[in-house]
């Protein structure tokens, strides 16, 4: 998410106790997770809820990062008419290139019928566009935590909630319209659906690794500061997934290794390449720097 992790601001204070491992942004999390789990959960977690047709549904998704990219592909292969909102540039054009419209939330509130928050911010849909929205209309999160639609704002004494099933709410304005909002707010796929126990395995290993490799590393190797999993291992984690779809990795040859200046047995990337994630995370190469300082050292 864009916000800066607790984990960070302990960290930069000075308060953080021991090591820690930032799973969230290690590859086989951020690659495998928030992008494949959220391609298939996000149209499960809308129809257990809604039973909505997709095709030619406007939708918009709000934030293109690795949730949103999932959240677009799903939707998009249904026949919905997708748009996003994006803060980020870069992110902005992908979405662009993936042939998805970018506009601003409020240019098209009134004509939405799906609002979709993907972005790990906070009141990303606010009040005065739900107050905008048109009847029928739904909004739900994908994103982080229950911050991102100001489900607060919403109970107050002129609207009133409507419980229709499980983890879905009538909001009612005054005048009739109806707005069905899903889960109060909080995550759409762990609230409303399942999620994919093989996505959830590679993100299991990668953490299961995490705690391995602090449990194990030598005294000094960690000092008490945030760090993402070595490539090594995130390339490890992806290794021991391949097996079921039968595929077999091609091995450099002495020659292309040499000519790459790679070890035949990995790491393949350097730390910093994020296999075509739209955002570059500074903390990334300052991690990559610090590990190489504690390779030479040890």
């Amino acid at each position: 998410p864009n916000r800066k992790p607790l984990l960070y601001q302990l960290s930069k204070a000075g308060k953080l106790c021991v090591p820690a491992m930032n799973v969230n942004d290690s590859v086989t999390k951020q690659k495998f997770d928030n992008l494949y789990c959220c391609r298939e959960s996000i149209l499960d977690g809308l129809k257990r809820t809604t039973d909505v047709m997709f095709g030619g549904k406007q939708v918009v998704v709000c934030g293109y990062g690795e949730v949103g990219k999932g959240c677009c592909a799903a939707l998009k292969a249904l026949g919905a008419v997708v748009c996003v909102t994006e803060i980020d540039p870069i992110c902005g054009l992908q979405a662009c290139m993936d042939g998805f419209r970018v506009v601003k939330l409020n240019e098209v509130i009134r004509q939405v019928d799906v609002i979709i928050t993907c972005t790990g911010n906070k009141n990303v849909v606010t009040r005065d566009q739900l107050d905008r929205m048109k009847n029928g209309s739904i909004v739900c999160n994908m994103g982080h935590s229950n911050t991102e639609i100001d489900v607060a704002s919403l109970r107050t004494p002129e609207l009133t909630w409507e419980r229709v099933r499980s983890q879905v709410d009538h909001i009612i304005w005054p005048d009739g319209k109806r707005v069905i909002l899903l889960a109060e707010g909080r995550l759409l796929n762990l609230s409303c659906s399942t999620v994919p126990t093989f996505v959830l395995s590679i993100t299991a290993t990668t953490q299961a690794l995490a705690l391995i490799e602090l449990y194990n590393a030598p005294e000094g190797r960690y000092k008490q500061d945030v760090y993402l999993l070595p490539k090594k291992m995130d390339e490890y984690v992806a290794s021991l997934h391949l097996a079921t779809f039968d595929a077999h990795l091609t091995e450099l040859s002495d020659d292309q290794a040499k000519y790459l200046g790679l070890n035949k047995n990995g790491p393949f990337k350097p730390n910093y390449y994020r296999y075509h994630s739209a955002k570059f995370d500074h903390r990334i190469l300052q991690n990559s720097s610090e590990n190489m300082k504690l390779k030479a050292n040890n």
